[in-house]
């Protein structure tokens, strides 16, 4: 009996260790499969989006127009006799510009000459008796014709320029006939010129008439210019959800021309914004539209569409998309989708 006690008491030692050894072993393949788990995702650095006072700063791509522009033709088909100006020539107003054929106006003139003297001679006739009053307003009549088309005629054989300004086209020689398909000439006037900018809906209660604007010009690198906005547009358009506002921009020195390529900075004032690493920027392809990957509570990114304020250095503000205290992925966004369990990094 001594010996199947004991040799139970053996059996039961065995059952236990076993058992225990079995539950080492499972616990072990656990952490060994939650250590590849972990090992296999995406191991991602994340940044907490906090909000700071930016200076609000608004970008904008234009091209220069000039402030006026006019085409310089007579009213009707006739003969360019001299053209005085070249194209770069400088004007002012009311310089003559052209002279046109002069036949028409010599005719007009002799006839305007006649129908004074007849209406003289009528007048006289009339004060006698020898004429009814009829016949002194046919008279009079005939001659406000004749002189309005011998003004006219005037005006026509030379043409002026109606404002300063520079000559930016000929299409004409001396000699050719005015054939009505093109103007003789084209004046700009270049000081002021015109600039027209396409803002976002969102900053249109904060564009005021009258408020300074910063420009740049690709061609005349390393100087800046100053203007103002004198005209904002009072409709939003609903394709872009964009307004436009006109900047006027003085240009005494000639230097900027129409057709340049500029850039205008508006600067907004301070106001507190949630700032972003540029780093956590993806520009969807194809489109404008930019997005962040934000880490959510169970270690899953969020894919969102974000607006983008002004650049801050390797900084955005954001205007929407991002609340303060989001974690937002800035390194490791290579493969990552929407959903997708990461491994997270807090930087």
């Amino acid at each position: 009996m001594k010996n199947l006690k004991f040799t139970g008491t053996l059996i039961l030692v065995a059952v236990a260790t076993a058992g225990i050894v079995s539950c080492s072993k499972k616990g072990s393949a656990a952490d060994s499969v939650a250590a590849a788990d972990s090992t296999n995702l995406a191991k991602v650095t994340v940044l907490k989006a906090e909000i700071r006072d930016v200076e609000q700063r608004a970008d904008f791509t234009t091209t220069v127009l000039p402030d006026a522009k006019n085409s310089i033709a007579p009213q009707s088909p006739t003969r360019i006799r001299k053209i005085f100006v070249e194209v770069g020539d400088r004007v002012v107003k009311g310089q003559k510009l052209v002279q046109l054929d002069a036949t028409s106006q010599a005719a007009l003139k002799t006839q305007v000459d006649n129908l004074t003297t007849s209406y003289k001679r009528m007048s006289e006739l009339f004060a006698v008796g020898g004429a009814s009053q009829q016949d002194l307003d046919n008279v009079k009549v005939q001659l406000d014709v004749a002189e309005t088309q011998l003004h006219n005629a005037n005006e026509n054989t030379y043409l002026t320029s109606p404002l300063n300004g520079i000559v930016t086209a000929r299409n004409y020689d001396d000699g050719d006939l005015f054939n009505g398909q093109l103007a003789v000439l084209t004046v700009m006037q270049i000081n002021p010129l015109k600039l027209k900018i396409n803002i976002s809906e969102s900053y249109y209660a904060k564009i005021k008439k009258g408020m300074g604007v910063n420009v740049a010009f690709d061609a005349l690198a390393g100087e800046l210019f100053t203007g103002n906005i004198n005209l904002i547009y009072p409709v939003i358009d609903e394709m872009t959800r964009t307004f436009t506002a006109e900047v006027v921009l003085p240009n005494a020195n000639g230097k900027i021309r129409p057709g340049m390529y500029g850039r205008v900075t508006l600067n907004l004032g301070k106001e507190k914004s949630v700032v972003i690493s540029d780093k956590s920027v993806v520009k969807q392809q194809g489109t404008d539209s930019r997005y962040v990957y934000v880490l959510n509570a169970d270690n899953t990114v969020s894919y969102k569409k974000v607006e983008l304020g002004t650049r801050i250095g390797n900084e955005y503000a954001v205007l929407s998309g991002v609340e303060e205290g989001e974690q937002v992925v800035v390194d490791g966004l290579a493969g990552l989708v929407d959903g997708k369990k990461v491994l997270p990094i807090h930087n």
